[in-house]
């Protein structure tokens, strides 16, 4: 198992559930973590708990994620590991849909992890090394009931993970889905 200690590890989503559970492992093995979030109060103190250095950011507001991307990048003076956990869902069933509901999960899901990862990978190239993981679900592979829109935004996750792999290798970068 590679070491920990030392690493400089950005995690969206990082106030709660996986995230937060997952930023306090890779703190406990002395990693330097940063986590991000949408409530501001929330992620303070969860990062207080976990000795984490808070970003707020929400991915879904684009014209944000190039500065908290650097905000990131100095707080934690690198970065090693970019993991994408940040997501949201919500069910419907076909005949409820509304566009909107694509337009919301997408936003944090697909496109706003793709905007924050443009900007990590900026560092990755320059440093020719880098892992970026995407949290993904069961439903990237199997679709279920009222499952239509966040099952998509997991297929297109699953879909940009294996370009991104064979994309970014020549570089160094690995990318894993989980």
């Amino acid at each position: 198992m590679e070491k920990l200690s030392g690493k400089k590890v950005l995690i969206t989503g990082g106030s709660s559930g996986i995230g937060k559970a997952t930023a306090k492992m890779l703190t406990s093995k002395g990693a330097v973590v940063c986590i991000t979030g949408r409530d501001k109060h929330k992620l303070d103190n969860v990062a207080s708990e976990l000795n984490a250095i808070p970003i707020h950011l929400d991915v879904s507001k684009y014209n944000q994620i190039a500065v908290k991307t650097l905000d990131a990048f100095h707080s934690m003076g690198g970065l090693d590991v970019l993991i994408n956990n940040a997501g949201i869902g919500e069910l419907s069933r076909l005949e409820d849909i509304k566009l909107n509901q694509f337009e919301n999960i997408f936003a944090t899901n697909v496109f706003g992890l793709t905007m924050l990862t443009q900007e990590v990978v900026k560092f990755f190239k320059t440093q020719q090394r880098g892992t970026i993981i995407n949290i993904g679900s069961s439903a990237s592979l199997k679709g279920f009931p009222s499952g239509s829109v966040y099952c998509a935004s997991k297929f297109a996750l699953r879909g940009l993970t294996e370009c991104w792999r064979h994309e970014l290798r020549r570089d160094n970068i690995r990318v894993i889905l989980v």
